[in-house]
This record gives C-alpha cells, sequence and structure tokens, in this order.
C-alpha cells in the first residue's frame, strides 16, 4: 500500500475529509496520511481507540512516535493523558491499550536504527519557553537527522521557519494560513525537501506539532 508516497510532493490532509478505515484490531480505526507498505509499514496516521481497546503486546524494530490528541494512552510506562509526546526507539516494546477511549497521531518505522532514546513529555506540565514575539515553544526532541517541536502562536503571528530540510506541521488546536490553505483542527501538511514555510495564525491562534529535518533521509528511497 502507499499513500502521499512521493516525498517530493507537498501534501495535504484535512482530518474532515478523510475517512476513517478499519484496522485488523477490533475497537481501532485510522485516518492514514502517508504510508508505504501493509501492516508492517512506514506510516504516519492519526489512530483512534475505542475505550477499553488494546494492542497485543509487540516490539517496534522501526520505532514509534506519537502525541496523544485526546483521551489518555496507557502502556507499561504509565498514562498518557492528551498533550503526551512519546518516542519509542526501535528494539522497544510495549502493550499499548485506551481503557476510556483515546485519539493519538502516531509515526511508524521512520527512526535511525541505531537510535535509543526514549521521550516521554506532557505538553501540559512542561514548561515552555518564548522563542520570538507571539510563540511560545516547547522543544521534544533533536538529534543530528531531526528536530521535533511543539509551537503555540499567539492570534494573527507570522511564523517563518527552515523548510529546507523537509518539514511536517500537524495543528493541535486553532488554525493557521499557508500558501493559500488554512489549517484547522487536526489537519497535517508535509512539505518535500526544498521548501519554504511562511505561515499566519488565525484570529485564535494556533497550538501546532512540527517535525523537520527528517524527509532529506526518505525522499529518493520513497519516490
Amino acid at each position: 500500500m502507499r499513500v502521499n508516497a512521493d516525498f517530493n510532493d507537498r501534501v495535504l490532509v484535512r482530518f474532515d475529509e478523510t475517512d476513517w478505515v478499519a484496522s485488523p484490531v477490533p475497537g481501532v480505526e485510522r485516518k492514514m496520511l502517508d504510508r508505504i507498505g501493509e501492516e508492517v509499514a512506514r506510516a504516519t496516521s492519526i489512530v483512534r481507540f475505542a475505550p477499553g481497546s488494546a494492542f497485543s503486546p509487540h516490539t517496534h524494530d522501526g520505532g514509534e512516535e506519537y502525541l496523544v490528541l485526546d483521551g489518555t494512552f496507557q502502556d507499561e510506562d504509565g498514562d498518557f493523558p492528551a498533550g503526551s509526546y512519546v518516542r519509542n526507539p526501535p528494539t522497544s516494546s510495549h502493550r499499548p491499550a485506551a481503557r476510556d477511549g483515546a485519539t493519538i497521531l502516531v509515526k511508524l518505522h521512520q527512526f535511525a536504527l541505531f537510535d535509543r532514546t526514549q521521550v516521554q513529555i506532557d505538553s501540559g506540565t512542561a514548561e515552555w519557553q518564548a522563542v520570538v514575539t507571539g510563540v511560545d515553544a516547547l522543544p521534544l526532541h533533536a538529534d543530528a537527522r531531526e528536530t521535533v517541536i511543539m509551537e503555540r502562536w499567539s492570534p494573527g503571528t507570522a511564523r517563518t521557519l527552515d523548510a529546507s530540510r523537509g518539514l511536517e506541521i500537524f495543528v493541535i488546536d486553532g488554525a493557521l494560513t499557508e500558501n493559500g490553505d488554512t489549517l484547522g483542527k487536526w489537519d497535517w501538511l508535509r512539505l518535500p525537501v526544498g521548501s519554504q514555510f511562511q505561515a499566519e495564525a488565525g484570529p485564535e491562534g494556533a497550538r501546532v506539532w512540527i517535525k523537520t529535518g527528517h524527509l532529506r533521509h526518505v525522499t529518493a528511497r520513497a519516490a
């Protein structure tokens, strides 16, 4: 299966215009943002867990990265409420569940195989930093391959970001306008290597998840 698999393309996926697709696990549905492969795949998805749903124990050969959008996600390490960001590196294993239901943004099989850094951050209790006027930031992860950050933009804030090595941005809440397109809650944008990113927050501001640098490692292979 190939979904938005040409990483030379600019891709915008609107949450409200995308259907839920059942997974092999009862009570678990997903909206596929990009995908290369079948059930074991390099994938970016929004996944919805019905109350009481769970996966069987499994190992992440290629790593797992997720952001909890609503509800509470659980595994052996504890509960992860909405706003939590987690990285489970290659060779890690767990049994994820959602006792009361949850929705997550998740990326699978996208780590460097030597990466062993585990990250667990609750953005609701973490300390944010003012970076420029109208922008607060919460660094989530950074290494030689990629940078992951969450930002809060005040209403009407103009924001320019380095997208030369590719960029993904996911709107957690609020709205922004980029290249003539308005992105609302849970919309996702992927810009290829060599892009420019200039956006403006909407009248209610925006809270966004941003990932940069990583697409230079996949463009030639996945196109």
